[in-house]
Order: structure tokens, then sequence, then C-alpha cells
């Protein structure tokens, strides 16, 4: 007797709703597609466009149409292949890490494309005709800014760390206090770069307190280094105490214990745009700290990079350490680099982005802002803050204007303007969108004006 068959079930008739790749490929759309983006991509982002469909199914959720579909792929195809656009950030966020931090200078983004173009002397010494060191006339513009002895550029900061750690203390202790413990963008943990370089972590302190006789306590025959890390993307504030590095590098050099000064953000000097308790790369170098890491696409306003400044002898054990080869530049970064720290040593730092987008005046802004609201409807202009962001000066608020929008659905109109072109980036405020001008340079103010128009015409 045969068994009698199963009724299917609400989810498996949905899924069988679901068109197949082959089925799905074979549309009109999709073959238009394949012909300007390649078979490959749009198959690709069918089959990722059908697992979230497969999985809302599996949830209840209704199906989307065939039409919805080959939409959400054939725009998935379109976005991989045409790769980075170029967006209007709106944020505030003057250093926004999801959208690039530092722009570059001009001068620094002509070298990078005619290092790019064409061959360079990029390993080779010219007067000699040997290989030469990739790095080298970076690093000499760097030595002349700060003082240092020498200095070794690496791809970024999280990189110059893990090889200081690495070169240095492989096995060995390395003090820190507790309340610099910190965690990066991407939950990348202090502890977790240490444990991945092979040193030990010793903690010292409490999180909110650390003095000099818990590091002194601390030290022993293990020590390999003592390292001290500035919170650039957080304040311990209220009853808290933390070792200056003048103090920690008499403790250091007592014990003959190399310091290591990681700053973050990579401030060159002192700046009057940059409040005092942001630590600069001369100030640590010359105020005990043996070796100081930063990065160069924060503060420094330049393309991606780790930077490790201070004693030479140091400097070279992480330059002959394998892992240095593992993290070095490449020509492009080399070249903007070297036109970013030209421009520190001409005195012309006003031509960096950063440092003109922090200097132009509030009133400036607002004028902007009240111009712009003329030529959107339910549009006002306001003051507001802004901040450097980047982890970068965490609670410091930088005075901007503000354009303001209601509309019914923030949300969605914010999602539209993404997707636009340009793609602007905004923040919402209950009822409302806001654009913030102080991270709109003022030649984007026509496109950004024309972009709002078209979001609020979709809807």
């Amino acid at each position: 007797m045969s068994r009698p068959e199963m009724a299917s079930s609400p989810r498996v008739e949905r899924l069988r709703e679901i068109p197949s790749i082959d089925a799905l490929l074979r549309a009109t759309p999709a073959k238009k597609a394949a012909t300007k983006f390649g078979r490959p991509m749009v198959k690709q982002a069918l089959q990722a466009t059908l697992r979230e469909a497969r999985a809302a199914a599996a949830h209840g959720r209704p199906l989307p149409e065939e039409s919805v579909i080959l939409a959400r792929a054939i725009g998935a195809a379109a976005r991989n292949y045409y790769g980075l656009s170029e967006v209007i950030n709106a944020t505030g966020v003057i250093l926004h890490t999801g959208l690039g931090r530092a722009p570059l200078p001009v001068r620094a983004a002509r070298a990078a494309e005619q290092a790019a173009r064409g061959y360079s002397d990029l390993e080779v010494d010219r007067e000699t005709g040997a290989r030469g060191r990739r790095t080298s006339r970076a690093e000499a513009l760097l030595q002349a800014l700060t003082g240092a002895e020498d200095v070794l550029v690496v791809n970024n900061n999280a990189a110059a760390l893990l090889l200081s750690l690495a070169a240095l203390a492989t096995r060995k202790e390395v003090v820190v206090s507790r309340g610099e413990l910190i965690e990066i963008g991407g939950e990348f943990r202090l502890p977790e770069i240490m444990a991945a370089s092979g040193a030990k972590l010793v903690e010292v302190g409490t999180t909110n307190r650390t003095r000099a006789n818990d590091y002194r306590r601390a030290l022993g025959p293990k020590t390999g280094l003592i390292l001290k890390v500035h919170p650039s993307n957080y304040r311990v504030v209220g009853f808290a105490h933390e070792v200056g590095v003048g103090e920690l590098g008499a403790i250091a050099a007592q014990a003959q214990i190399p310091l290591l000064y990681d700053i973050g953000s990579g401030l060159l000097d002192r700046y009057p745009e940059v409040p005092p308790e942001e630590p600069s790369v001369t100030e640590a170098i010359g105020g005990g700290a043996d070796l100081v890491a930063f990065s160069g696409d924060k503060l420094l306003g330049g393309p991606q990079a780790g930077i490790v400044a201070g004693r030479a002898d140091l400097v070279e054990k992480l330059r002959q350490h394998p892992i240095a080869r593992a993290v070095r530049v490449d020509k492009m970064t080399v070249a903007a680099l070297e036109a970013v720290l030209r421009l520190y040593a001409t005195d012309r730092r006003d031509e960096i982005p950063l440092w003109a987008t922090l200097a132009v005046r509030q009133s400036t802004l607002l004028a902007r802002a009240r111009a712009l609201s003329s030529c959107l409807p339910t549009a006002m202009a306001r003051t507001g803050e802004a901040v450097v962001g980047g982890g970068s000066l965490p609670g410091h608020a930088v005075p901007s204007a503000e354009l303001v929008l209601e509309v019914a659905s923030p949300d969605v109109a914010a999602a539209r303007l993404r997707l636009g072109r340009p793609p602007v980036f905004c923040r919402t405020d209950g009822g409302t969108l806001v654009f913030d001008l102080r991270s709109v340079p003022p030649v984007d103010d026509d496109r950004l004006v024309r972009a709002i128009r078209y979001a609020l015409e979709q809807a």
C-alpha cells in the first residue's frame, strides 16, 4: 500500500514561487545588464538577491515580484561594477571613516595619479642605480618636521603598532594602563593586536586612574616595552588620572625599557585649531617617548598610512622585522604622502583640505546655509556643531551651520539621497533631514541643491 502524499507546507509553496537563476538571466533586463556589466556580475548579484528572497519567505514575509528581484540585483551589479563613487558628505563628520576620512590636497592627488600612470624611481637610487627604499623621501621629510632620529612608514597605524610590538616585545611583557585598552574601528581591540604580535599584556591601574607607581611595580626582567595609548576616540572625564608622557618616559629610561606612545590621530605639531589635550608628534618625541606611532589619514590630512618615529636603533629593529615588508605602502600612497609633507615643510598647511575645512568661519557657513534654504521648500538654516571624527578629538565640537528640511519620511528620503547621483550622506533628526555644511565644500553647493530637489521630486 503506497503512502499518502503529504501536502506541501505554505513555506514550501512560497519557495517554489521564486524564479530560478536561469529564468531570471533570460529576462530582458538581465540580458541588457549582462551586456553592460558582464554576465558573471549579474549572475552573482541575482544569486545574492535570491538568497535574501528565500530568507524572507522562510520567515513568512511576502516574496518580491520578479521585476523587483531583477531591479535589486541589477542595481547591486552596477554598484559593484562601477566601484567607488564620489559622494557629498553633509554629515558634519569631517574625517568620516565610512566616507574615506581625509580628502587629499590637489597636489597629493596629482602626485598619486602621476605615480600610478607611469614608471617612477620608487625603489631606485638615481645616483648609484642601486636599489633604494621606497619610503626614504617621506621618512626624511618626517624626520625634518618632527625632530625624530629615524622614521618608518607602513600602511596604517594598526600595522605600525603590530610591527612595533612584534619587533620589540615578542614573548615579552608589555605594560599598559587599563584606561588605555582601546578598541579601534571594526571591533579590533588592543589586547587582540598584542596577542597577534606574540607579546604578553600586563595591565596596570584602573579604568579611570593609573599612577606612576602602578607602572613601576609592574616592571621586571620580562618587560620588553611600556605602551602608552592616547584614547583618540573617547574621553575619560571626572575622577580620572593618567601618567603623562614625561613622567612615564623617565620611568622607562630608568628601567632601560623603551616607551612606545601611540597617539593615533597624527597631529604633527601644536596648531591653534586643536585643543591642548590632543598630543602632537613633536611634543611626544621631545617629551620622553622613545617611539611615537600615528596615522597619516587623520589630523595629518594625508593618505592612509601608519608612521613610527623616534630612536634610530628601535626604528631599525622595526625596519628589519619580516612583518615590515608585509605592511609596506604602495607607490600611490608614497607619492601622496610626500606631497602632503611638502606642504607642511613649506608652511602651506592651509592647502590641506582638513585644515582648510576647520578654518572656515561659522558665519560663512551660515550664509551659505541661508542661500541654499531659499532654493528649497520647507528648508531653514540654523547654527549647529560638527565633529572632526575618524578617531580624532573626541568630545570636541566644531561650530557649524546646517540646512534643515522637513520631510514626511526622513529615513526614506535619506536612503534616496544616498542612492542618487551624486550620492548625498546627511543626518536625520526627528522629522527632518539635516545637511551640515562644515563637511561640504562650497563648490558642491549647487550639486547638493539639485540632489535634494531630485530626491524630493521622487518622493
